[in-house]
């Protein structure tokens, strides 16, 4: 497996930013009440994180080490207010739905994260293909959590009625939708059931001898892995990741 082909499997399966490193929740969590948000917030944000992780990689010999983290934001700022644009004027419905949640693109962590531990420390291709790598596992997560939120909570994937609705007024029968997946808690239930179910079928694969892609842990930016603290707090101190 070639550097840049390692990069994008690394995103999306040894350290998805939603299933394994759980970062980003802020906007998962928010913006998930439907497949089509949750992959216009997901390719959003992949947008930002390769053109500033390809930017920030350029420039790595240039930004002062004490002035890295304003620069990143100030770098990842300009990117963001180009999609806002761009959203705003050609999918204006998209744009609608996802409200503030596009300009907090900026503090997102996966973002300054990736920016942080990848990009400042290595060429572009590498930097370009670790942004596509970690934008498409976040629009995955994201992706998946729509689809199962809006299926069980309004019938329909994409905007298209997939089971018919019961109709009382009428005496028709049919799917009764469980509302609380459209709402907050919801979120929460369906993160944490594809995230057990993505432990599950680790723990499976492990007991029959397969191997089980691993975070690689702090030198990869796999913050989640890390129980020792040895970054020293740099990018993220505990508590901030969102």
């Amino acid at each position: 497996m070639n550097r840049c082909t390692e990069r994008v499997y690394n995103g999306l399966v040894k350290e998805n930013p939603t299933f394994v490193l759980m970062l980003g929740m802020c906007p998962t969590l928010a913006v998930t009440t439907s497949a089509i948000n949750g992959v216009g917030m997901g390719l959003s944000t992949t947008v930002v994180l390769v053109l500033s992780n390809m930017l920030i990689s350029m420039l790595r010999k240039i930004i002062p080490d004490s002035v890295r983290m304003p620069a990143f934001i100030v770098v990842v700022a300009s990117f963001v207010t180009i999609v806002q644009f761009l959203l705003e004027g050609f999918v204006p419905s998209l744009y609608a739905s996802l409200g503030l949640y596009i300009p907090l693109i900026v503090v997102n962590c996966i973002i300054l994260g990736r920016a942080e531990s990848y990009a400042s420390k290595n060429p572009v291709i590498p930097s370009i293909f670790d942004g596509i790598g970690m934008g498409l596992g976040f629009t995955f997560g994201l992706t998946c959590i729509g689809i199962v939120r809006e299926l069980i909570g309004t019938g329909a994937i994409f905007g298209q009625q997939i089971l018919p609705l019961a109709d009382a007024a009428a005496g028709k029968g049919g799917y009764v939708p469980v509302t609380i997946f459209i709402l907050p808690p919801g979120a929460f239930l369906v993160l944490s059931g594809l995230v057990a179910l993505q432990n599950k079928i680790k723990n499976n694969a492990a007991k029959k001898g397969k191997k089980v892609a691993e975070s690689a842990g702090c030198g990869e930016g796999g913050c989640a892995s890390c129980g020792n603290g040895a970054c020293g707090g740099k990018v993220f101190p505990t508590g901030n990741e969102e």
